[in-house]
């Protein structure tokens, strides 16, 4: 090696340690410039993001791919300085994140409907919801999963593609909801009065809203019971104390207007057959 670097001429040598030493000072200012623009440029995308109302957590996902992106193109930039072929590299990269791709295939899946429940806000925090055969109050919206709370105080962690890939009911959206009560009466009671103290009790409580109406229908004549539905509107964070307390007075009404709640019942008739009949 040193024999090598006697032949060749010191103006050569000086000439290429200069070459190279300009091209290793480039790579140097294109990579140390270059991340800090990554890094603005990526800050600045995370603030209008958040400006624009999207998820903390999203913006600040989406700012750290970002700036990895930026710095890939910084570091290849770099290399080329250097008089690096990055054909083969950028080849090997492309190859390397399909791979990554299909391996995290679900985890990405779940990162995009994370994205787009963010972007299109089909529920918020607080909201209550039913959504990928479960329901409960949103707590947490995160990049892969979304946190409900339910009822009993359970926490219900879902992947956001499970969320997005069925049908989302969310109950909190508007600001009243109708109770639905149904009311099955003998067939042998008086329907007019049933009906009067069915509408006498569809305006007895405050939380009942006038508009719309509350309203009686005769909606079937069942086996066992003619059915009659009362149907009132009330204020969302109503609906669940309106309904248990029109369950439990309903009852206590109509056994004070003497009114019967029938059940199932079956007759039985038992036919007896004369020993004279039957030889015959």
């Amino acid at each position: 090696m040193e024999k090598l670097l006697q032949e060749i001429p010191v103006e050569t040598l000086r000439s290429m340690a200069l070459d190279y030493g300009a091209r290793l000072l480039g790579a140097l200012v294109i990579f140390i410039i270059g991340k800090i623009l990554a890094r603005w440029i990526a800050s600045l995308v995370t603030k209008a993001m958040v400006k624009g109302k999207m998820e903390a957590t999203v913006a600040s996902f989406m700012e750290n791919i970002l700036y990895f992106l930026l710095l890939l193109c910084v570091i290849i930039a770099s290399l080329a300085k250097l008089g690096i072929q990055t054909a083969s590299l950028l080849a090997v990269v492309g190859s390397a994140g399909l791979a990554v791709g299909l391996a995290l295939q679900g985890s990405l899946s779940n990162f995009a409907a994370g994205v787009l429940i963010v972007m299109l806000k089909p529920f918020k925090l607080g909201d209550y919801i039913d959504g990928a055969g479960t329901a409960g109050t949103v707590e947490k919206i995160d990049i892969f999963t979304t946190q409900l709370k339910t009822p009993d105080n359970k926490t219900i962690i879902i992947p956001n593609s499970n969320l997005t890939s069925s049908n989302i009911i969310n109950f909190s959206t508007q600001k009243t909801r109708r109770v639905d009560i149904t009311v099955g009466v003998s067939y042998s009671d008086d329907l007019n009065h049933v009906r009067k103290v069915l509408e006498d009790l569809a305006n007895s409580d405050s939380r009942i809203l006038q508009e719309p109406a509350p309203v009686v229908y005769c909606t079937a004549m069942a086996d066992s019971s003619v059915n009659y539905v009362m149907r009132m509107w009330s204020k969302t964070e109503d609906y669940w104390p309106l309904t248990f307390h029109m369950n439990e007075t309903v009852k206590k009404r109509l056994d004070k207007e003497g009114i019967t709640i029938p059940f199932p019942q079956r007759e039985l008739h038992i036919h007896h057959i004369n020993q004279e009949d039957k030889k015959a």
